[in-house]
């Protein structure tokens, strides 16, 4: 198989927005959900962690990268044309300004407003006797048995920090038992150790009285130091280069290498440093010190470092008046009158919209396609799927059954790695035959096929999607699946898993688009059609909804249609290097993003292409990485009712949504779209439509 090369070309660096910064300012966006009085309260806690879970892996990935970049002496932006060095203190700036947001709104808003609802979180100063006394309790039983205090001297040197751990610098003052006098220890808290501990009910109190595990140790601390003065006692945690190295020249079992990788992800280089607001100069210094960070990497929130911690709480608290409303999905007319799975596929394509739409019929053409005698045989392509998965279980009996079960299970998927090289174990033992895709190239494109036997011979059934096969990520990402029997399509879809697990040059496709070779291509020449169309006097029209929009090339196609006349609606969910509204540039292009309930995650491609509307659907998104480092799809919606739900519900109510979503600057900040009379949410709408008691 060929490899293709993505295309380098001279790009006017004003014209282009930078990535990293573009993507802080959808954490911009996704606080301001949590800062929204019309976001049920819960939902408010909610989104303001996961502006926190954002931040973690953002420093994990994107700012390790660059910091590489910088230790390796390269000056030379993206772009952008903005130099490693000084995207840094860019970044560093922007963030500090996120997190003093995010805390001030957190001690200002949120909790107060969740203790007027019964729902506190006790700090130290705030406990009673009878608290206080169940506390110390609680730390003398469950927490002091399994924290070893490590007192730092030449016998004890620093511990290894794991990635993102939660940790306490102590200051103490006198001499231990052997006369030692050391001034520091460190006292790690285990993961075995609950953040947050909720205290037993009693009369008077707040019905969900929670302390943190970090007030605490705080309060008790001493205990662990005995005869010691302890000075101060500051929790800390140091976020880590997560991303994995797998040298493609040396490497001989990527399954065997990749779980020695992981053992080492949690001691990655140190690239942000935490600590409490309260910590001391000195140890913020000795703390810096020893993680050879500067002071532009330290960050010290006005509360508990690590909000993620959080995150569960609206789960167990039992208010669904401070939640989302819940709602049932509902099923397409063609699945819920049709016991037989593969004859209603025969009549029909059947496109599935989640989480609006149930993804059961999914599990269902699975589960049905192990038990079915007729099906010999089943491929499944693999990126994120959880550690317990009702699909993958359905592949495992169907292989034990004896059919040919191929599943192309992607090992580099980030922060799956290891649930997917367990399941990778699984179905090997279960006689499935698991390829880990092309070395190089992942395999992010969403792809399951039947073979079955019937009257007429062999026949495939495919599903194709935008989103993963993760059951539970179906409940909040919004994505189409197309569920169809065409036989061409099918042919496409054997046509990629050949090329994926075989070897042999790349075959063209009669309808899927397919990266790293087609993919591109495919979508610059659609542009460019736009830009002859309109220079002809002809309207020319290109709707995106995308999740990033950063290559180069494609770009810098759809200025060359702006200029030309062509009418863009970009939806971008996150960053986009694009600049709309520049006028003789981007004049007619116009660049929102959705920020509401559910993540928006589908990938939709609308072409005027001179009055024949062609829709394309995909698990790509409009990057470098996607179009030539990874193996994607993009499929048509050839069913003209089909095609009409995708423009309906997929583009059309986006574009018109006023509660929810944001418009680009020229400059790269966003504006909130605010109702003027009649509040429009795309996803309320669809709620509505599609599912039921929304």
């Amino acid at each position: 198989m060929e490899k293709p090369h993505s295309r380098n070309g001279s790009y006017n660096a004003k014209h282009f927005i930078n990535r990293e910064l573009s993507l802080l300012q959808f954490q911009r966006r996704v606080l301001a959900q949590a800062a929204d009085p019309k976001v049920p309260l819960l939902e408010r806690l909610r989104f303001l962690c996961i502006v926190s879970s954002n931040l973690d892996e953002f420093f994990e990935i994107r700012v390790s990268g660059i910091r590489e970049q910088v230790r390796l002496g390269n000056n030379a932006g993206s772009t952008d044309g903005i130099p490693p060095a000084e995207l840094l203190a860019l970044i560093s700036a922007e963030v500090h300004h996120i997190l003093s947001e995010q805390y001030a709104l957190l001690n200002d808003d949120i909790l107060p407003a969740l203790a007027r609802e019964g729902i506190v979180f006790l700090r130290r100063g705030q406990w009673d006797e009878a608290q206080s006394t169940w506390i110390h309790e609680f730390f003398l039983r469950e927490a002091m048995p399994v924290l070893t205090p490590i007192g730092l001297d030449p016998a004890h040197p620093f511990p290894r920090v794991f990635n993102k751990s939660l940790n306490f610098a102590v200051e103490l003052e006198g001499r231990d038992a052997f006369g030692r006098v050391s001034t520091t220890a460190i006292v790690q808290a285990p993961r075995v150790l609950p953040r947050i501990i909720r205290l037993p009910d009693r009369p008077g109190q707040a019905p969900y009285t929670f302390v943190f595990l970090s007030s605490m140790l705080h309060a008790h601390v001493g205990e662990l130091f005995d005869g010691m003065h302890v000075h101060g006692c500051y929790q800390f945690r140091v976020t880590r280069n997560s991303d994995l190295f797998v040298d493609e020249e040396e490497v001989k079992d990527l399954r065997a290498q990749l779980k020695g990788e992981l053992q080492q992800r949690h001691y990655g280089d140190a690239v942000r440093l935490e600590v409490a607001d309260n910590c001391s100069e000195e140890m913020a210094d000795f703390l810096l010190q020893y993680f050879q960070l500067n002071r532009s990497e330290l960050y010290a929130p006005s509360g508990i470092v690590n909000l993620v911690r959080m995150m569960q709480v609206p789960d167990w608290v039992d208010r669904p008046d401070l939640k989302y409303p819940p709602f049932h999905p509902g099923l397409p007319k063609a699945l819920a009158q049709r016991r037989d799975i593969f004859s209603a596929l025969r009549e029909k394509d059947v496109l599935l919209h989640h989480p609006f739409q149930s993804f059961t019929p999914v599990i269902e053409l699975l589960r049905a396609g192990a038990d079915d005698p007729q099906v010999v045989a089943i491929k499944m392509t693999v990126y994120r799927t959880g550690t317990d998965s009702v699909l993958m279980e359905h592949l495992v009996r169907a292989a034990q059954k004896g059919k040919e079960v191929t599943v192309v299970l992607e090992l580099l998927a980030r922060f799956d790695e290891e649930a997917n090289i367990s399941w990778a174990n699984r179905l090997e033992e279960a006689g499935a035959h698991v390829v880990y895709g092309v070395f190089g190239y992942k395999v992010h494109a969403k792809l399951l096929m039947f073979v079955r036997r019937e009257t007429d011979g062999l026949r495939r059934y495919v599903h194709l999607g935008t989103g993963n096969y993760h059951p539970r990520t179906t409940r909040f990402y919004t994505d189409f699946g197309l569920m169809t029997a065409n036989e061409e399509i099918g042919k496409d879809v054997a046509e990629v898993f050949k090329q994926i697990t075989g070897l042999g040059r790349a075959s063209t496709l009669t309808h899927l688009w397919q990266a790293p070779f087609s993919l591109q291509p495919n979508v610059v020449a659609a542009i460019k059609n736009e830009t002859e169309i309109a220079r002809a006097g002809r309207r020319g029209r290109i709707i995106a909804k995308i999740n990033a929009l950063l290559e180069p090339e494609t770009i810098t196609a759809l200025y060359e249609a702006s200029s030309a006349g062509v009418e863009i609606d970009l939806i971008v969910r996150g960053p986009c290097a694009l600049r709309p509204g520049v006028p003789g540039l981007s004049e007619n292009i116009r660049v929102r993003s959705l920020v509401g309930r559910f993540l928006e995650h589908h990938r939709i491609m609308f072409f005027h292409a001179d009055g024949q509307d062609k829709v394309y659907l995909s698990s790509a998104d409009w990057m470098e990485r996607n179009f030539f480092r990874r193996i994607e799809t993009a499929f048509p919606v050839l069913n003209p009712q089909l095609k009409r739900r995708v423009i309906k519900e997929g583009l059309r109510g986006h574009l018109l949504d006023n509660s929810h979503a944001w418009e680009m600057q020229s400059d790269g900040r966003y504006r909130h779209k605010t109702p003027r009379r009649t509040a429009r949410s795309a996803q309320s709408a669809l709620l509505a439509e599609l599912a039921a008691g929304g």
